[in-house]
């Protein structure tokens, strides 16, 4: 694992879009922007079971994002990362916390009826920055 340097861990914790690749069956690139925080050992970010980066996430653990910072976008961080970890525990309340984050709502408001909410931990393997 390779640490985010500290002057960059802000561009995470402010409503940075963060922009998440993943590889399709067919080892093309697919990229979603997504809401995320850093926990301080990894980049936790959520989806609902079933969609298309869960799916591919759980074909191939092997990730990248980049985000920019919405202050200064010659400043970004760019994160080449594995899946460490796949849990649907606590997952709802973390939607939650990133609607906090990045709408100010107190609750997700673009849940779906019967949706699995899932986390996903990104573990750093290779951090560029720029700015």
């Amino acid at each position: 694992m390779v640490a985010i340097p500290e002057n960059f861990q802000d561009i995470l914790s402010k409503k940075s879009f963060v922009h998440l690749a993943t590889k399709m069956s067919d080892g093309s690139p697919q990229v979603s922007p997504v809401w995320a925080e850093y926990d301080g050992e990894h980049i936790v970010v959520n989806s609902a079971k079933g969609r298309l980066k869960d799916r591919n996430i759980r074909a191939d653990e092997r990730v990248a994002l980049s985000a920019t910072d919405p202050d200064n976008p010659y400043r970004s961080i760019m994160i080449r990362g594995r899946i460490a970890k796949i849990t649907e525990e606590g997952a709802d309340e973390h939607i939650d916390r990133l609607a906090k984050k990045y709408l100010n709502e107190d609750k997700y408001p673009f849940r779906v009826p019967d949706e699995i909410r899932v986390k996903y931990y990104i573990e750093p393997i290779k951090v560029a920055t720029m700015g």
